[in-house]
């Protein structure tokens, strides 16, 4: 009998990787994988709940908890700050359950830096074309956006090695089978 120890995953990937995408798959299948709050200095949506969506912090508060070192990982994001705190990460990990981020590259560094024995999970697209290609389908990205995005997706994936693995997202049915598969591989080990 196998014993499951709870994790804490890091998924990255460029821009029109499909991250969330599969992510959200992967959580439908596997509810039990925990997902954090984060905090953010912008203000609630309509509907949004303090604690459920987001922490919603004022500027102080979130540079007081930058000074405290109460992030895992923070950026600047639009004009607004956001981070996930230590004590999410460390309560669900408590609990015995595991736990995943989807956060940029650097973030992930970030978060391996402050829990040595987090999991990176990177998502790769099948080519930089297909990438590309997903980008422009969106039909948000404007020529400079667009070519800044595959920029840092370049600049992305050259840091994938610096992973525990990599999922490449080709077929979404069999990248999601393949991202659970490795994350349950790593609950066991």
């Amino acid at each position: 009998m196998s014993c499951v120890s709870p994790k804490l995953f890091v998924i990255s990937g460029p821009s029109g990787a499909g991250k969330g995408t599969l992510v959200a798959r992967v959580r439908e299948r596997y509810p039990e994988l925990g997902l954090t709050v984060s905090a953010t200095t912008r203000e609630p949506r309509e509907g949004e709940v303090d604690g459920l969506n987001y922490y919603f912090l004022s500027d102080d508060e979130f540079a007081r908890r930058i000074a405290e070192h109460q992030f895992v990982e923070w950026a600047e994001v639009h004009g607004h700050r956001y981070g996930t705190l230590v004590s999410e990460v460390s309560s669900k990990l408590a609990s015995g359950q595991s736990l995943v981020l989807e956060i940029d590259v650097q973030g992930a560094f970030q978060v391996k830096e402050r829990f040595p024995e987090a999991v990176l999970l990177f998502i790769m697209p099948p080519s930089l074309d297909i990438l590309k290609e997903r980008l422009v389908s969106r039909g948000s990205e404007t020529a400079e956006s667009l070519t800044l995005r595959l920029a840092n997706a370049e600049r992305e994936m050259a840091l994938a090695d610096r992973y525990d693995d990599v999922v490449v997202n080709d077929d979404l049915e069999r990248s999601t089978k393949e991202l659970l598969d490795v994350i349950k591989k790593h609950e066991r080990n």
